[in-house]
Formats: structure tokens, C-alpha cells, sequence
């Protein structure tokens, strides 16, 4: 049985968790669009029954853009197939799970460079031509 979603995908029935999340996930485009506020939706916190978080990762899908961390463990930052809208996964060094976000915004936060960051690479930098 296949139905479209609040995105307007064509997906097996969604159940459970799934449909308040994606309505959640529209919401926050919303928000994004019209106020320029992200916001991040906490998987690892939501009591998901069997498959259904395997669900909300095949009905938001991949995108184009991909990108992986490695500190302390991997994350892995993938955009969906909506613009937007981020699936976020954190491991630590076992490989293990160790939080899991959808994050609609522009930009995935993990992503920017902190001030302190850029600081210490810029004396890095200068040190180079002393």
C-alpha cells in the first residue's frame, strides 16, 4: 500500500512516529523560510518502534551533499532529498550511535568553523613564514 506524504512523496503507508516527525520537519522549513530559524529535531530521544526509524530515513531519502567528521568518532551529515532538511549521525570510536538529528537549516551548524579554531590554524599558518 503506498499513500504520498506531507512532502508529497509516494512511500509505503507511514506509521507511527514517522507522520508527527515529518510534520514536525514542515514545520521547521517553515520556520526556516519565514523567520530564519533552524531547529533540530532530537532522534535519539523519541521512542521509535520497529523500523520506523528506517522509515523516516528512506521517506526523507539522500541528496546531493554528503559529509563526514572524524573526531572523537565519526558523524556523518547527509542532506535528504528536501533541501534543507540534514540527517545527522554521531559514533563514537566503537562505531556505535551515539546520537542521531534531523537538522533543517541552511548550513549544518557541526559544519561551521569555530572562532577559536580558525584562530589557532591562522598562528598555525604564521608560524609557516617565520
Amino acid at each position: 500500500m503506498t499513500a504520498s506524504n506531507e512532502i508529497g512523496v509516494q512511500v509505503a503507508a507511514i506509521h507511527g512516529n514517522v507522520r508527527p516527525i515529518l510534520n514536525e520537519v514542515i514545520h521547521a522549513i517553515d520556520r526556516l523560510l519565514d523567520d530564519g530559524i533552524p531547529t533540530t529535531i532530537d532522534l535519539s530521544s523519541l521512542p521509535f518502534g520497529p523500523g520506523e526509524l528506517d522509515e523516516l530515513d528512506a521517506t526523507l531519502g539522500a541528496g546531493e551533499l554528503t559529509a563526514q567528521l572524524d573526531a572523537l568518532g565519526t558523524s556523518r551529515i547527509r542532506e535528504t532529498t528536501y533541501p534543507g532538511v540534514w540527517w545527522i549521525e554521531h559514533r563514537n570510536v566503537d562505531d556505535e550511535v551515539v546520537g542521531r538529528y534531523v537538522e533543517v537549516t541552511r548550513f549544518p551548524e557541526i559544519l561551521s568553523s569555530q572562532d577559536a579554531d580558525i584562530m589557532a590554524g591562522r598562528a598555525r599558518l604564521e608560524e609557516q613564514f617565520e
